[in-house]
Order: structure tokens, then C-alpha cells, then sequence
């Protein structure tokens, strides 16, 4: 087995792994506020909770990233795990709300284990299998987030929420030690100038095909957000009863989740193949049709087959942005790049489900799958106008650098 072969492979678990802990957590948070005594203001704690993790990381992550492009993508991986697993552990042992935002908020600071997967997979890829790589780690996560919330649930079921979330602790441990044994970072170079978090950002700024798809990743990713504080409501209204109405949005995020499991491969070696830009495209206005697709359904069976439908087409995007951000920097940059692209990730999640939550109460919850299915269209033509030269500049001498003046060689390739 080839290294590459071998990191994709240990990567593929690690980010399963990560992904299943972090969603046999962050679910079960609000009903762990109520057992550990806290009756009054219960909602406002689980925005908060929710909330800090992503401004944490949002604040976070280029510096981390311009580590990471100093000293190795590996080194910030391993780090990322040990903190995920102290989180974790510790979460067992809170007593009240305050010691669980510490958490959250170190949990935001100190984290990107998947951030560093991808970026590490994205380096030490060939050119030729860069899509398909970053198809499958993204499936590895969908399959995660699916895995995840039953396993949880069956421990916190068999024990205790407290036994759940030591649990998740161990699992990231486990995933942290498979890459410090069989993990290779064999195309490592590290930057030769100590660049500030300013400086990262001014970089990026200036590299258009970067900029592009950083703003990209932050609109799509509010645009996803902002249906997410509603979508269990609207299951339970298409279900006419409040009664097994978490079973039933389970089935129904989880077949979004098996799409994009069966199909992000499919869409990485199309990737390969044709382009990241094309996929993007197909991928966008999939999500944008099919998410339109969802309104005139009130059977509850039928809006899952299309959330199924949806979600093959939309776990192409994000995939493809990841590539484009690969293609569009250099190797010595690309640590800061994906630091960048998690910022403006986190900043969209943490914004899209306020704004979903205040259309939803202001206008109504078919209301925010207007506003949703507009924003993707919107991001879609943003994507084909602005993204579109970028990727598909004139074959030159080499990659795209931070500071975007080379040219774009191994764009034209894929």
C-alpha cells in the first residue's frame, strides 16, 4: 500500500471516529443541561453551548493553521486529538452550565482534527486522486455524524449521558494514536517566513481563486445552516404528532447522511475526471432544486425520499470547495489556507441557524425553505460567475501561491 494510500486510510477512520464522538455529544447537550439541574433558561444555555464552539474555532483556527504550515499538518492533528479526547473526558464529570461552556469554548480554541485531515490528505495526494481522497473523508464524516447519535443514544440508554461522553473520549484517543503510528507526512515543506494571522489573511485576500472559494464555504455553509433550527418542527408537524417525532427526524437526517456516504465518491472521481468546478455547479443547483423540491410535500415519507435526493446531490459542494482550495495555494500556504476556509465555515454555521431561527418565528417555517432554496441560488450564480475564471485560467508554471501570483497548472488537469 502506497503511503498516501496508507495516511487516506488511517484518515478515513480518524475522521469517522471524530466525527461519530462529536455527534454522540453535542445532541444530547440540551437534555444533559436538565439532568445536571438546569430548568430555567434551558434554550437559551443550548444556543449558547452550540454557539461557542464555532466562534471559538471561528477566532482560532488561522492560528493554527500557520502552525500547522511550520511545523507539519501531523503535529496539529495529533494536538487536536488529545484536546478532543480532555474535552470529552471531562465533559463527564461537569457539575453545571458554566463548566460546560469552558469546554465548548476550549473545545472551539484548541480543536481541528478534520481540518488537518483534509489538508493533510489535500498535500500528500496525488494530483490525479485528489478528489476521490477528499470525497472519501468527507463520506467518513457523514458516516460519523450517522453513526454517531444512535451509538450515543444507546450508551446513554445503557448508562449514562456521563458514560457517552467519556466513551466519545476514548474513541478520539484511539483515532489520535492511529495517527501517530501510521501517518506519514512525506511532502511536508515548511514555510520559510513566520506569517501572522493578519498577514494569512492578507494573503488570502489577495489570491482571488482562494478569496473565491473561502466565500463560497461561508455562504454555503450559512445557507445550509439556516433550516437546521427548523427542521425538526416540520418533520413533527408532517408527522401530525409530537409523538416519536425524534425517532422520526433521526430517520430523516440520517438519509441525507447514507446519500452523502453513497455518493461523495462517486462525485470525487467525477471530480477527477472533469473538474472540482464542475461538480460544484451540478452539485449547487442539485441542492438548490431539490431543496425547493422539499415544499410542496406534506407527507412525511415522501420529504424524506427527498432529503435523500438532496443530499446525494449536496455533498458534492463542499468536497469541491475543499479542492479548489487545494488547487488555488501552495503547498507552504496550505495549512493557513485550510485554517482560513474553517473560519469562514464556522462563521457561517454560527450564523445561519440564527437567522433560520428568527424567518421561522417572524414568517414561517416554509417561509425559511423559501429563503434556504433563494440563498443556494444565489450562492450557485455567485459560484459560476466568480469561481468559474479562476478555475479556468490558462495552464502556466505551478500551483497557485499564497500571494495568487503563479499560475494554475494542475487546474486544468482535473
Amino acid at each position: 500500500m502506497a503511503t498516501w494510500q496508507r495516511n487516506l486510510l488511517i484518515l478515513w477512520i480518524g475522521s469517522f471516529i471524530t466525527s461519530a464522538s462529536f455527534s454522540m455529544v453535542i445532541p444530547f447537550l440540551p437534555l444533559f443541561l436538565l439532568q445536571i439541574g438546569v430548568t430555567k433558561g434551558t434554550e437559551l444555555w443550548s444556543g449558547v453551548l452550540f454557539s461557542a464552539a464555532y466562534l471559538a474555532g471561528a477566532i482560532s483556527a488561522p492560528y493554527w493553521g500557520s502552525l500547522a504550515d511550520r511545523f507539519g499538518r501531523k503535529p496539529m492533528i495529533i494536538r487536536a486529538g488529545f484536546v478532543l479526547f480532555a474535552v470529552y473526558t471531562l465533559t463527564a464529570f461537569v457539575n453545571n452550565p458554566y463548566e460546560l461552556l469552558t469546554l465548548r469554548l476550549l473545545q472551539g480554541l484548541l480543536s481541528g482534527y478534520i481540518p488537518g485531515a483534509i489538508a493533510l490528505v489535500g498535500t500528500n495526494t496525488p494530483q490525479e486522486k485528489v478528489g476521490f481522497a477528499l470525497s472519501l473523508v468527507s463520506a467518513a464524516t457523514a458516516t460519523g455524524s450517522i453513526v454517531g447519535p444512535l451509538l450515543g443514544g444507546i450508551l446513554a440508554r445503557m448508562f449514562s449521558n456521563r458514560v457517552a461522553f467519556a466513551s466519545a473520549g476514548v474513541m478520539v484517543l484511539v483515532s489520535t494514536v492511529l495517527v501517530i503510528f501510521w501517518v506519514n507526512e512525506e511532502r511536508f515543506v515548511p514555510t520559510k517566513q513566520r506569517s501572522s494571522i493578519l498577514g494569512a489573511f492578507s494573503e488570502a485576500i489577495h489570491n482571488r481563486p482562494l478569496l473565491n472559494a473561502l466565500l463560497l464555504n461561508m455562504f454555503t455553509a450559512f445557507s445550509v445552516m439556516t433550516i437546521e433550527p427548523i427542521l425538526t418542527l416540520y418533520i413533527a408537524q408532517l408527522n401530525h404528532s409530537l409523538q416519536n417525532a425524534s425517532l422520526m427526524a433521526g430517520i430523516v437526517f440520517s438519509l441525507s447522511g447514507i446519500a452523502s456516504v453513497v455518493f461523495a465518491p462517486i462525485w470525487g472521481k467525477m471530480a477527477d475526471r472533469v473538474g472540482f468546478f464542475k461538480v460544484l455547479i451540478i452539485g449547487l443547483i442539485g441542492g438548490t432544486v431539490w431543496t425547493f423540491m422539499q415544499l410542496p410535500f406534506h407527507n412525511i415519507w415522501a420529504f424524506a425520499a427527498v432529503r435523500f435526493v438532496y443530499g446525494a446531490f449536496f455533498c458534492a459542494v463542499f468536497p469541491a470547495i475543499n479542492g479548489i482550495v487545494v488547487q488555488s495555494t501552495d503547498e507552504s500556504f496550505r495549512g493557513r489556507a485550510f485554517g482560513i476556509n474553517q473560519t469562514a465555515n464556522q462563521i457561517g454555521n454560527m450564523l445561519g441557524p440564527m437567522v433560520g431561527g428568527v424567518i421561522g418565528q417572524v414568517i414561517s417555517i416554509h417561509g425559511v425553505f423559501w429563503v434556504t432554496g433563494i440563498l443556494f441560488a444565489v450562492v450557485t450564480g455567485f459560484s459560476y460567475f466568480f469561481t468559474r475564471p479562476a478555475v479556468s485560467a490558462p495552464q502556466t508554471s505551478g500551483p497557485v501561491g499564497a500571494s495568487g501570483q503563479k499560475g494554475l497548472s494542475s487546474i486544468r488537469r482535473h
